[in-house]
C-alpha cells in the first residue's frame, strides 16, 4: 500500500510510502480551520527507539514570545510549527548517516495563533499514521534510488565543502575504507562511509545483488555496462570473472575506450581478461552506445532475477548522480533480459545484426504475482517503432490534461531535454505551461527553468546544474557537479493519486537517436505504488533544486567567518524567521495557485 491516511475532525495527514522515505501531506477541508494556523508539528517515533520531533528549518524570531519547550531547540517543530502542507522525511538527512528503517508512526498537530503568539499543543487535535519507512519492495519488485546530493547542506555537514569523492591519482581499484576527511566538526570518515550515505538504497541493491552471487557457487553473472569504475564492483566482477561466473558487454564508445590513453574501462578490460580470459568479455557500441545497465543472475536452471535502471556501475553513476535501480525477483523477466544478453553476444554488439532480431521490433509484457504489469523494450530499433515508442509516452502525458474530476499530474527527472531528436523531450520542455496539469520536472538541461510560482497555475520546471550557485551568506557553499550530471534519472511518472499510474524509466534517455543506435530497456510500470515511489524522487529532487535555482548568481559568502553547520542556523543569521500570523496560507487555499492544486493532489 503506497498511503495511509488518518483524520481527526477537520485535519488529515496522508503518509506515501517512498523509497527509504516518507512524504507527509496535510489538509484542512474546512477553511474556517485555517483561521489563525500557525502550522503543523510532527512528532516522529520510529518501532523501539526514541521519539523525535521533526526538525524545520526556520524558527520564531522571538521564541519568548511563544508557547515554547525549553527540552526541544527552537527550530522543532514542536516550538516552530512547519509552514506548509506536505513535508518529505528522509532518515539520515539530519538523524546521521546510518538511521533506523523500519516502521514508523508519525504524529502531526495543526498549530494555532492566538494573537501573534503560538498556543500550546493540543494532542486532541493530533493524527497519527504508521507506514514502512525502508528500502521499496513488492510483491518481487525492488527499487533503489541513489542519494545524489552532493550539492546539498545535509553532505557539507556530513563530509565538508571539500570532501573529495576519490583518492587523487586513485587507480581503477583502490581501498574505500581509507581515510577520506574530516568534517567541520571533527568527525573523521571514509571513502566508504561517503559511499554508503550518497550511494543509499541503489549501492546497497547493487552490492546486496553482487554479494548474493560471489557467495553462492551454483550462481553466475551477465554484465551489461556503460561507465565501469566503482572500485569495489570492479573488484567483485573480476573475482567472479576470474571464477568463469561472469560474463560482459562493455561500451567501448570513445568515451569509453582509448587506444593512445586507456580509459577506466580498458584497464578494466586488461585486468579482466588476465583474470577470466578473452572468452567473457565482449566491447561494443551497436550504434552509438552500449548504454545498458544490467545484471542477469542466473544458476544452471536458467534466469533468476535481473537489476535493470539508470545507474551506472562507476563512482560518479553511484555518488553524484541522481539514479535509480529496479531488481526483478521473476525468473520470467529475467528470462528476457537474459535473451536480449544472447542476443548481443551473438551479434559481437553490432546494431545491424540485432536489428535483424525479434527483440528488437517487440514489446515483453508481465504481470504476475512477482512483477506489476511492465512493459519493456529493448533498443536499438528500426525508427518507425522507436517514433512509435516514444509517441506512447508523448499520448499518456497528453491524457493528464484532459481529466475533469481531478487534477491530472506529470512529474519527471530526465538527464537532458534541450537537445535529441523525437517528441519527449518538446513535451516534457513546454509542459509547465499548461494549467490542466499538475507538474513538477527537473533536468540537467532543460530549455529553460519555471520555479515554483506565487498566485499561477503553472508547472515547476528546473535545473540540476544551476549556474553559479552563490547561497546568501550565511549559508554554506555547496560544491559543482563540474562537468558532470546530477540528474541521470530518465524518469516520467503520470497519473500519480489517479486511476491509471504508470512511470516510465529505464535507461533509455528517451530520445530518438538512443532509441534508434542504443543499446537500452525502456520500462514502462502500470503500478500506483511504484508511481509514488518515483513520483516522490521527483519531488524531493525539484523541491532541493528549486532552492538552488533561485540563489543562482546571487550574493556571495562572507569571507572570513565560518559558515554555520546547520542550516536552521544559517537560516536565522539571515534573518529568515516565521511569520506570526496565517496569511502563509493564503496561496493553498488560492484556486489560481499551484499551491493549493499540491494540496489538493497529495492531501485531499
Amino acid at each position: 500500500m503506497s498511503s495511509t491516511t488518518a483524520k481527526k475532525g477537520t485535519f488529515s495527514v496522508t503518509a506515501y510510502r517512498g523509497d527509504a522515505k516518507t512524504l507527509l501531506a496535510f489538509n484542512l477541508s474546512d477553511k474556517k480551520s485555517v483561521k489563525n494556523l500557525a502550522g503543523f508539528t510532527i512528532l516522529c517515533q520510529p518501532k523501539g527507539k526514541d521519539a523525535f520531533f521533526i526538525q524545520n528549518q526556520l524558527r520564531f524570531e522571538s521564541p519568548g514570545d511563544h508557547a515554547q519547550d525549553p527540552k526541544e531547540p527552537a527550530t522543532s517543530s514542536l516550538n516552530a510549527p512547519i509552514h506548509k502542507f506536505r513535508w518529505l522525511h528522509i532518515p539520515g538527512s539530519i538523524q546521521g548517516t546510518k538511521p533506523f528503517l523500519g516502521e514508523y508512526v508519525y504524529t502531526v498537530t495543526p498549530r494555532y495563533f492566538e494573537g501573534k503568539s503560538l498556543q500550546p499543543l493540543d494532542p486532541k487535535l493530533s493524527a497519527s499514521v504508521p507506514i514502512t519507512v525502508d528500502g521499496f519492495d513488492k510483491k518481487g519488485l525492488e527499487l533503489g534510488f541513489t542519494r545524489g546530493f552532493t550539492q546539498s547542506q545535509a553532505f557539507v555537514r556530513h563530509f565538508g565543502l571539500k570532501a573529495k569523492i576519490k583518492p587523487n591519482a586513485a587507480g581503477l581499484v583502490f581501498d574505500t575504507s581509507q581515510l577520506s576527511g574530516t568534517n567541520a566538526q571533527g568527525d573523521k570518515f571514509t571513502f566508504q562511509d561517503e559511499y554508503e550515505w550518497l550511494g543509499f538504497t541503489a549501492r546497497a541493491k547493487i552490492f546486496d545483488l553482487l554479494n548474493e552471487v560471489l557467495q553462492k557457487q551454483n550462481l553466475r553473472v551477465d554484465v551489461f555496462a556503460h561507465d565501469l569504475n566503482e572500485p569495489d564492483v570492479v573488484d567483485i566482477m573480476l573475482k567472479l570473472g576470474k571464477q568463469k561466473r561472469l560474463r560482459i558487454i562493455l561500451d567501448n564508445a570513445s568515451l569509453h575506450h582509448n587506444t593512445a590513453k586507456p580509459k577506466p574501462e580498458d584497464q578494466f578490460e586488461k585486468l579482466f581478461i588476465k583474470a577470466a580470459g578473452n572468452a567473457q568479455i565482449k566491447r561494443g557500441k551497436f550504434g552509438n552506445f552500449a548504454h545498458n545497465k544490467v545484471f542477469v543472475v542466473s544458476n544452471k536452471s536458467g534466469p533468476l532475477k535481473v537489476l535493470t535502471g539508470s545507474t551506472n556501475f562507476s563512482v560518479t553513476g553511484l555518488y553524484v548522480n541522481s539514479n535509480h535501480v529496479i531488481v526483478f525477483n521473476d525468473p520470467v523477466v529475467a528470462k528476457t533480459y537474459a535473451d536480449v544478453f544472447e542476443e548481443s553476444w551473438k551479434d559481437d554488439v553490432k546494431r545491424p545484426a540485432y536489428l535483424k532480431s525479434k527483440l528488437a521490433g517487440a514489446t515483453a509484457s508481465f504481470s504476475s504475482t512477482q512483477t506489476p504489469k511492465t512493459t519493456i523494450t529493448f533498443s536499438p530499433h528500426q525508427t518507425a517503432f522507436a517514433t512509435t515508442i516514444l509517441s506512447d509516452v508523448v499520448k499518456r502525458i497528453k491524457q493528464e490534461g484532459k481529466k475533469s474530476k481531478s487534477t491530472g499530474s506529470v512529474l519527471f527527472a530526465v538527464m537532458q531535454i534541450n537537445k535529441g531528436g523525437g517528441p519527449v523531450y518538446p513535451a516534457l520542455n513546454t509542459l509547465h505551461n499548461n494549467q490542466s496539469i499538475f507538474s513538477y520536472g527537473i533536468s540537467d538541461s532543460p530549455k529553460g527553468i519555471a520555479l515554483f510560482p506565487i498566485g499561477k497555475k503553472t508547472g515547476v520546471l528546473v535545473t540540476g546544474k544551476p549556474v553559479n550557485t552563490q547561497l546568501p551568506p550565511p549559508f554554506n557553499q555547496v560544491p559543482s557537479v563540474g562537468l558532470g550530471h546530477q540528474v541521470h534519472h530518465k524518469f516520467v511518472v503520470c497519473g500519480f493519486n489517479g486511476d491509471n499510474p504508470v512511470v516510465f524509466c529505464g535507461s533509455s534517455n528517451m530520445a530518438l537517436g538512443g532509441e534508434e543506435k542504443n543499446g537500452d530497456n525502456l520500462l514502462a510500470i502500470y503500478d500506483g505504488d511504484v508511481a509514488t515511489a518515483f513520483a516522490i524522487e521527483a519531488l524531493s529532487l525539484v523541491y532541493h533544486f528549486d532552492f538552488l535555482d533561485r540563489a543562482s548568481k546571487g550574493p556571495k559568502a562572507k569571507k572570513g567567518k565560518r559558515p554555520p553547520a546547520l542550516k536552521q542556523n544559517a537560516a536565522a543569521e539571515a534573518g529568515w524567521f516565521l511569520s506570526t500570523d496565517d496569511k502563509w496560507t493564503t496561496k493553498f487555499f488560492d484556486p489560481k495557485d499551484l499551491h493549493s492544486v499540491d494540496r489538493r493532489l497529495f492531501g485531499a
